[in-house]
Parts: C-alpha cells; structure tokens; sequence
C-alpha cells in the first residue's frame, strides 16, 4: 500500500474518542512507579511532607482543637493513629480529620498556586495515618503514593475556570487523599474507581465559611480527609460508587464547576508534568492571597529604611478573588481565622513588627490597637484581571506621610517555585513550628524528623518517622 493509499485508509477509520479525565487520571495512578519520577519531584515530595508534618505539629495550639477533639472522641474509640503533637490515639478516620485541620488551621501549609490548592492538608495526614496503622511502608512507596495523588488533585484543579463557589482546597484535596491511599494500598484500577467514586459522593465544601472568615474553612479540610479513608475502606471491603466522576453529566466539572472547566486544555501534563515540583511554601501563616502584600511591605520597608511612623496608608491591586478572599475589614474581636483572611491586618502587622508569624495571631496581637489603626488605612483594589480565579500579579502602593508614593509589581508569591524558600528557611520554619506546638515538640525530636524526612527514600519503615510525631513518648 503507497503512501496516499495509507492517509486515505487511515482517515477513513473511525476516530478513536479522547479518554475522559477519569480515565486519565486513574491510568496514571496505577502506572506511576518511583523510578518514573524525576528527581525534582522526589525532592520537592521530601520538602512538602516536611512542611506539612511541621505546619500540623504547630497547628496542635489552635484555639479549636480541644473542642474537635472532644467530637472525636464521641465519634468513637480506637487506637489506629497518632494526632500530632499531642499523642492522641484514635480510629484512623478521626485521627486523619484532626491531623489535616491541624495542617490547615493556621493557614501556613502548602499551597499549588496556580491551582488555589492546599492539596498536603489532606494527602499528608491520610497517607502517614495510613501508614502508621498497616505498617510495612516505605519512604520510596510513600512518595510514589503522595505523588501520584497530588497529581490527581491538582489536575483537577487545574481545569476549572468558574470563579470558585465551593472551597476547592479541601474538595480536591479529598479526592487526593483517596487516590494517595489507593496508590498505598495498591488497590486494582476497578476498587481505585470505586473509591473515588464513593469520595465524590462525599465532597463537601463552600466558600461561605471563607468569606464569613469562619473557623469552619480548616475543618472542610479535615471532613473531606476524614470522608476520604471512609471511601477507601468502603472500596476495599467491595463496595462500589459511581464512575463517571469528573466528565459525567452530574460529575465534578457539571457540578463544581458550573461547566466550564477546560480538561483538554490539562490532560497532556497527566504523566508528563509532576504538580508536586510546583508546589509553594507559605513564608507566612496567613491566607495566600496576602503573602504579596506582605512581601512588598517588607521588601519596601527594608529597601527605603522606613518607620511605621511615615507609612499613610498602602494600595495592593489584585484580581477580583483577591479582593474577594482577603479584602475584608480588620475588626476588634475578630477571630484568627479572620484575621488570617484579611490583607490590611497581616499587611500592618508586617510594617509594625517586620515579621508576619506564628504569635501575630494569638489574642493579644489581635487586640493590638496599633495594627487595626493602621489596617484600616490598607486598601485591596480590583486591577480589572479577568481571570476570575487568578491569585498573581498583585501591585502594591505604599503611601508616605511625605507625600511620596513607592510601587512595587509582584508578578510571583513569595516561597513560589519563582521566589523559592531555600532549605535553611525551610528548616528554621519547621523549627518555629516544632516549637510552637502544644505541647512543644522537643528540639531533638524536630532535628531527627529533619534528618529523617530529608532522606524519606531511604526509610524502610514509617512506623519510626510517625512515632517522632508526638511530643513525647
């Protein structure tokens, strides 16, 4: 047969319909190995499971965790899982949902930028719970699992393009969760398509509690975590749930989405593009939609050598989300929950004192008459951006009682792949976080996790990193 006989038998054939993004993403999870994956990506696995085990050690001392753990303990008894810091055993699902609220709570924790996802908060906790209660897992099986699930969450993300209506870090990130335990429990592609199916029918999550600056925004996490090892446990004892999860006329894209996400536009990255490599650190332990701000408030205030006393006022220009996720007023008595989601109180408090931290969000610091003086006089302005769920570029003006006006264009986060934290930073964040948990874990218990989770590949058994997670034996 010539050439033109070829194209001409060849075009004749009936074209072969694209793989939905269910189809996609569950190949992937079960073809992924850890030699398929490239040596960024198990790196930045090492760092992230380290933020996260460091930002959940921390998230112990929130003010809500005595009453979540009164409900856990009502919810039932058991010795499965560790939560961190303060070694209380619990059934694996308790102890995951408690976990992932301790990684989210303080809002310090991993973020994927483009996807406006914190992914860790329920991938970490499941996994390590996971692991902690079968045993037999190693580092190299661990990060081929955090991998493969990331890379389920944050496709996901990716292809959406309405303005967010339902709280997507803890909707994806469950749907993560699952697929990390799947790849764990090395669960066929028949059971991996039930559990996700069955977390799907579970996902819960709504913008509402972000904009009432509710402490209900952390634990949408930690119920999607929890409503993941539930879906897990129902797949492997045979249960089954739906298939069509993502493209089906009542699937996540419909539903969630408000159709308009864009798949094709992201499954040629599915196997390609490991998401776990742009992945971003959170220098500061607010809501990531006011880490610019910050960043060029500090960066001007060094910069200009500048005095709390000759800021008038400062201007941060951002898409329409920013405006709506952290434009909101700074209050007497608001809650830190609030407080983390508002831009004019994190922006003052980094002119005042130079740092944005861990303390600033205790009760005290909220009272400070100083910072809510001066976070009245912040503004976030829409710059007319119109993707509706972009975070960057953000554009700052600072106002000078002299009359001058310094600007400032941050086209990247701060801690983004662009603006990376370097490994020492890494390591003196996981230190304050170590810390400051309650009860503080002992600094040679933090520099052994250190040692230990930055040659994770090498661990033969998890068992021995989980039992470092607890302040005391």
């Amino acid at each position: 047969m010539n050439g033109a006989q070829t194209t001409a038998a060849r075009d004749a054939e009936p074209s072969r319909p694209a793989a939905s993004a269910i189809d996609t993403l569950v190949a992937h999870l079960q073809r992924l190995r850890y030699e398929d994956l490239p040596a960024e990506a198990v790196a930045a696995a090492r760092t992230f499971l380290l933020d996260a085990i460091g930002v959940g050690l921390s998230g112990s001392r929130h003010p809500r965790m005595p009453a979540l753990k009164r409900a856990a303990a009502a919810l039932g008894q058991g010795a499965e899982a560790t939560v961190w810091a303060s070694g209380e055993r619990l059934p694996l699902a308790s102890a995951v949902m408690l976990n992932a609220y301790q990684v989210f709570n303080q809002e310090f924790d991993a973020i994927h930028d483009r996807a406006v996802v914190h992914a860790f908060a329920c991938i970490a906790p499941a996994a390590l719970g996971y692991a902690e209660r079968e045993g037999g897992v190693d580092g190299r099986r661990l990060i081929t699992a955090v991998a493969a699930g990331l890379d389920f969450a944050i496709h996901v993300a990716l292809a959406q393009r309405a303005p967010m209506r339902f709280f997507r870090p803890a909707m994806c990130g469950g749907l993560g969760a699952t697929a990390t335990l799947c790849k764990l429990a090395g669960l066929d592609e028949a059971a991996t398509r039930d559990a996700l199916g069955l977390a799907y029918s579970h996902l819960s999550g709504t913008m509402q509690a972000h904009i009432e600056g509710s402490p209900a925004v952390g634990l949408q996490v930690g119920l999607n975590a929890r409503a993941a090892v539930t879906a897990f446990e129902l797949a492997r004892a045979g249960f089954p749930g739906p298939r069509d999860i993502l493209d089906g006329p009542f699937g996540y894209f419909a539903l969630y989405d408000a159709g308009q996400a864009r798949w094709d536009e992201v499954a040629g990255d599915v196997g390609r593009v490991f998401q776990i490599a742009r992945m971003s650190h959170k220098p500061y332990p607010t809501g990531r939609a006011t880490h610019s701000g910050i960043g060029a408030a500090l960066r001007l205030m060094r910069e200009h050598a500048l005095r709390p006393e000759d800021i008038a006022g400062m201007k941060v220009y951002a898409s329409s989300l920013i405006v709506r996720l952290v434009g909101r007023p700074a209050r007497p008595g608001m809650d830190s929950a609030t407080a983390r989601l508002c831009m004019g109180y994190a922006v003052a408090t980094a002119i005042l004192y130079g740092h944005v931290g861990i303390p600033d969000f205790d009760p005290d610091a909220l009272a400070d008459p100083r910072r809510l003086e001066l976070a009245a006089r912040i503004e976030v302005l829409d710059d007319g951006n119109p993707d509706p769920n972009a975070m960057c570029p953000q554009r700052v003006e600072l106002h000078l009682r002299d009359g001058r006006c310094l600007t400032l264009d941050m086209p990247e986060f701060p801690g983004s792949p662009a603006l990376p934290l370097d490994e020492a930073a890494q390591d003196a964040k996981f230190r304050a976080c170590c810390a400051s948990a309650r009860p503080p874990v002992p600094p040679d218990r933090a520099e052994a996790l250190i040692r230990r989770l930055r040659r994770l590949e090498d661990a033969a058994e998890l068992r021995e990193i989980v039992a470092l997670l607890s302040a005391a034996d």
